[in-house]
Parts: structure tokens; sequence; C-alpha cells
């Protein structure tokens, strides 16, 4: 089954007892039991499993090739869940890139619990391999990354990640599985952010998990089931609804990414876009090789004046572009990330690793392009 079809039936079936296409809300904590401990088509109580839920991760398995899914509250709590794997003085290789509420996780809370971090540049691979010793559990990426857009070789850290025996975690939120599916090029967890493009209309909060392994999957449910972070049942609709039309949302944001980009780079008051479907970005070729059908709807840029206040202007007098954190909705969104997404990032580190004052990223939707340039056009002017 190839993706657009999986993306409407991969996992899906209509509902046995009234035939319903759609999955019913199941708005219930809990089932009845036939005798004690005895259930009926295996539902219990719904932080353990949900009808609706269950058709939700279903989908998620199907869509990025995965044995398992676990549809989690948030994002973060998704990300919460792959750390409780590890335990004190386990060590973390990770994207030196990310987004600020990973970060903020990493450092904050689970350093302060004995997990040691590196953060580095993925694209150095010998620099990578040398951070791993015996104590290396997982590696972490995000690849484009929050803000920066940057590519890491999937793959090829893949392969670095099982010579080493080590689990390896990618952030797809950005490529979604419409681009990108990392399992199928080494990777044995796949995160998502769902309320950004699987959930697609900026009108719910969720999170995903796909597992390669169905034995790990196992795992990672209990875990999500014993710490209860899971989604509730009409939330969970909502993102299997925008799921059923991923594939044509984000072939218009990639249409649109590609335009605005291109616009900004020929603009002379921008000084850097970045966005890995322009041929300059430093590693086009390794997104042209794993990002099918396009490169996204995320633009990052700075300005030529390096100026903050410029920055600070163009985004107020957006019209079109909605000032407002998140992104992959249909509507057009535009940040500042050191000010907003990415302000829990020291300022020291955000400078080191590129997310410099003047920075903005845009989160292009799927309005008419004349209408999104003719915005940033007058907000430029």
């Amino acid at each position: 089954m190839k993706f657009n079809t999986k993306a409407i039936h991969g996992g899906q079936h209509y509902e046995a007892h009234t035939g319903a296409v759609m999955p019913p809300v199941f708005q219930t904590s809990t089932f009845a039991q036939k005798s004690p401990g005895v259930l009926i088509n295996g539902y219990e109580y719904s932080r353990g499993a949900n009808p609706t839920r269950t058709a939700l991760e279903d989908a998620l398995a199907s869509i990025e090739n995965g044995a398992r899914g676990l549809a989690f509250s948030s994002g973060l709590a998704a990300t919460d869940c792959v750390m409780k794997l590890l335990k004190p003085n386990d060590e973390v290789i990770a994207m030196d890139d990310l987004y600020g509420g990973t970060y903020r996780m990493f450092t904050r809370i689970y350093q302060d619990m004995g997990i040691k971090f590196h953060f580095v540049d993925m694209n150095d691979l010998d620099k990578f391999q040398s951070l791993i010793n015996e104590n290396t559990k997982l590696v972490w990426i995000e690849t484009p990354t929050n803000p920066l857009m940057k590519i890491a070789d999937i793959e090829a850290i893949g392969k670095i990640t099982k010579a080493n025996n080590i689990l390896f975690a990618v952030d797809n939120t950005f490529a979604t599985p419409y681009l990108q599916r990392p399992i199928d090029m080494g990777a044995d967890i796949v995160m998502h952010s769902a309320t950004k493009y699987l959930g697609g209309h900026s009108d719910v909060i969720a999170g995903a998990l796909i597992i390669k392994d169905a034995e790990l999957g196992e795992k990672m449910h209990f875990l999500q089931f014993a710490t209860g972070a899971t989604l509730g049942p009409q939330d969970s609709y909502l993102v299997l609804r925008g799921i059923k039309t991923l594939h044509i949302r984000v072939q218009r944001h990639c249409e649109n990414g590609q335009k605005v980009a291109e616009y900004l780079e020929n603009h002379p008051k921008v000084k850097t876009v970045y966005y890995p479907g322009l041929k300059n970005h430093p590693f086009h070729d390794v997104a042209k090789r794993q990002m099918q059908g396009g490169f996204g709807g995320m633009v990052s840029f700075t300005f030529e004046s390096g100026a903050k206040a410029d920055s600070i202007k163009f985004l107020e007098n957006l019209k079109v572009f909605t000032l407002a954190e998140s992104l992959g909705g249909v509507e057009s969104l535009a940040n500042h990330p050191a000010l907003m997404t990415h302000a829990s990032i020291p300022e020291a580190k955000r400078k080191e690793i590129g997310i410099s004052d003047d920075l903005v990223r845009l989160s292009v939707g799927i309005e008419d392009i004349e209408d999104l340039i003719a915005d940033i056009e007058q907000a430029l002017k």
C-alpha cells in the first residue's frame, strides 16, 4: 500500500458494531467486564487503552512503518517516555540544534537525575563517534532541525548506532512521514509533536511515538500506561482526522515553502535563508536523498542588518502570517525563536549554535502563495 492510501486506510477499519467509516469518539473512562478480570474486547480503563486512541496509534504505526504506535498528551510527553528508558549514569548524544522544550527537558530535568548529555553537530560523524562509550544508551536527533533547518544523515547515524547497540530516536516533526520515514533508514524510535503537521489544524496538543520493534513497543506502552500521559479520545479523533489529509496538505506546504525560501534568498534585506530545498544549503544533497517529495514548509532567515529590532518590526507588521508559537497548521505562522520557542535555551548556547537575535522562523501554510509573498514583501518594506 502506497503512502497516500496508507494515510487514509493504513491500520484502519470501519467500526464493527455500527459500520461507522470513521471510528467513534469513545468518550468513556472505563469499560464493563464480563466477570472480574475478564475484559470485553480487551478494554478495561482508558488510560491503558481506548478504542479511539487505538485507531490513531494503529494509523501512526502504519504511516511510519513501525511495529507499534503510541499517542501522548503532548510531544514533550512522548519525549519524556523515551527518557524513562534511561537510568542514572547513562549518556545521551543529541543534536546541538533542538526544539527549546526538548533542550530544557534534557538539561533541567534529566541531567539533574544523573543522565549525561552531549550536544553535537551530527554532520560531524567523527566527533559524534568519538563521544560513544559503554554508557551511551541513546542518540536523539531532529532533521530538519528547529529552527536552523540542519540536516542529519539518518542512514549513516543509524549504521553507527546499530553497530554500537545504541537506541536511535528521530524527531520527525518537521519532515512528517509523508516526506521522510526514519525507521526505514535505521531509527528505532520516531517521535512527533502531533500538534503540528499530523494534526494540521492548530486545534489539538498531542504527541506520538512509533517504535520499530514490537518488544520495545510493549515496554514503552507500559511506561505510557504507568505514568499516564495518554491522549484523550476527542484529541485522538482530531489527530486521526488530520492524518487522513496529511499528504495533500504537506504537498502544498512544500510548494509554498520552496517559493517563500527562493523569494527571501533574493531579497536585499535578507542575509541568510535556512531551507534544505535551496541548492546552497550545505546538506541539500542529503536532504534530497532522504526527504522524498519535497523539503517541508519551515523556513528560517536572518536580516542583512543583523538587527533584532528589524526582526521584531517585520513580525509586528505581518498581516497574513500570524505571530504565534507552534507550526504545521494550514495557516501561516511566524515566530522569533530567541524570544519565543527557544527562549529557554541560555543566550550563550543560542549564539554558539547560531540562533541569532534577528532570526525569524516561518511556518508556511497552504494559502495562495501570491498572498504570502505579498505579505512578506510589505512587512520587509
